[in-house]
């Protein structure tokens, strides 16, 4: 049949909503995100992409009525309606090829996002979510994402969140000489803490829940003084850092007001410090804000770092978006084949049934007559060829309709040349033709006496 349906996606964005919101809205992993959306009822596809600063759900239905309702479902759990956006067919695979970019991202054509995207794809196709209409789109968004990144200089300069929250600590201190603290040493705190040590930062500390794999990260900087600490020892590194940059994967804070020495009214020091959440959910309390001494901020404040990078890509910017309008024809077209020639393969395959079954009916009653191997092959080939001759005027026509998005006549052409049509039991039409020959003779015999 011709591949399902239509695209429909929804989103919770840093755009969109707060950081509150994403985190309201965000799974528990991409793939039971997608086995859930699939398990709804004529939904046939699913995608969805989880960040630190957007989530997003892309699902397949024949009725797109059906697509907003599952997607409203799934975003339940966000208090508010106005984060939420859904968007229809067109503009979901737009929206896709510009997230693939960085068009859509907090830092502008930031890099980690294509990866993101590329293994939120793995995890939808190990839960069963990739089919006829997803595939195209996904793959087609890793490769203008890829092309974006080569062809234009979208990515020059800061190029991740991690080097924009060492750009907003360096506003508030001095990192020249600082004692720095990254907190987790996922990909994120990665893309921090080299960002901090190109920054020249004194002493660098990588805090995490699995010390090997702080210890993994610190032997790739380039850095002399480096140390990875479990996470318990915040307690007594927290006081004596200038910068914390908090990025876990952790559903509570793990940065707390104890860790600066008490409660948040009397805890002061002579020492400015900052410390930048990047966690989604919160890493960091919001009430250490309140420590004189102490500057917080999220991923909301980033956005006067981004705007910079914003203003400086604009050029790019304008490149990369020719790109995907170009792109996102070609997906068009993509589609529109695969519809047209989906039918056309129906139309032969039922075709090829009735050949077939015709020509062992004809070469059956002649197994009297003196019929060689090769009669037999000109036969056949006949066949072939008056079934191809037959066909290829409606191939042309199939064709030239779905290239002027005509799917009235692609439709028809469906249910004209359904594959399940010349399977009926009976005489085959030779045999029909054979019983009506004969009758229409008898009848005439008739009229003669």
């Amino acid at each position: 049949m011709i591949p399902a349906g239509v695209v429909t996606a929804g989103r919770v964005t840093h755009e969109s909503g707060t950081v509150d919101d994403l985190a309201a809205a965000s799974p528990d992993s991409q793939q039971a995100a997608v086995a859930e959306l699939c398990s709804v009822p004529e939904i046939d596809e699913a995608y969805v992409l989880s960040t630190c600063n957007r989530v997003e759900a892309y699902v397949v239905s024949a009725d797109p009525v059906i697509g907003r309702t599952a997607l409203s479902e799934f975003f339940a759990g966000v208090d508010d309606d106005d984060p939420l956006v859904i968007t229809d067919h067109d503009d979901s695979l737009t929206h896709l090829l510009r997230v693939a970019t960085g068009l859509e991202s907090v830092v502008l054509g930031e890099d980690q996002i294509i990866g993101q995207v590329r293994t939120a794809y793995e995890d939808a196709r190990a839960a069963g979510g990739i089919g006829t209409m997803l595939e195209p789109a996904v793959t087609k968004a890793i490769h203008v994402g890829e092309r974006a990144r080569t062809e234009t200089e979208i990515n020059e300069g800061v190029v991740s969140l991690g080097s924009a929250a060492t750009r907003l600590a360096g506003q508030t201190v001095s990192l020249e000489g600082a004692n720095a603290l990254v907190v987790g040493a996922g990909e994120m705190g990665q893309l921090a803490a080299r960002s901090l040590a190109d920054a020249g930062v004194s002493k660098l500390v990588v805090s995490n829940r699995t010390v090997s794999r702080a210890e993994h990260l610190i032997s790739e900087l380039d850095h002399d003084d480096t140390r990875a600490v479990p996470l318990e020892s915040l307690d007594t590194l927290a006081t004596s850092a200038d910068v914390i940059v908090a990025a876990t994967g952790s559903e509570e804070p793990v940065v707390g007001r104890q860790h600066f020495g008490g409660d948040a009214d009397d805890a002061t020091t002579d020492t400015e410090r900052v410390v930048v959440d990047l966690g989604q959910p919160r890493d960091v309390d919001p009430a250490i804000d309140a420590l004189d001494d102490v500057t917080v901020y999220d991923l909301d404040d980033l956005e006067t770092i981004t705007e910079e990078t914003r203003e400086q890509r604009a050029d790019a910017a304008r490149e990369v978006a020719a790109m995907i309008d170009r792109e996102f024809d070609l997906l068009c077209e993509q589609y529109k084949r695969a519809r047209a020639d989906e039918v056309i393969a129906a139309m032969y395959e039922s075709a090829a049934r009735i050949k077939q079954r015709e020509l062992e009916t004809a070469l059956s009653q002649l197994e009297g007559e003196s019929f060689t191997p090769a009669q037999r092959e000109v036969v056949e080939a006949m066949a072939d060829a008056l079934v191809n001759q037959l066909l290829a005027p409606p191939t042309r026509s199939l064709r030239e309709a779905a290239a002027e998005d005509d799917w009235s006549t692609i439709n028809t052409a469906l249910q004209l040349f359904d594959p399940d049509f010349g399977d009926e039991d009976g005489p085959s039409l030779l045999e029909r033709a054979q019983s009506e020959q004969r009758t229409e003779a008898a009848f005439e015999a008739t009229d003669d006496d």
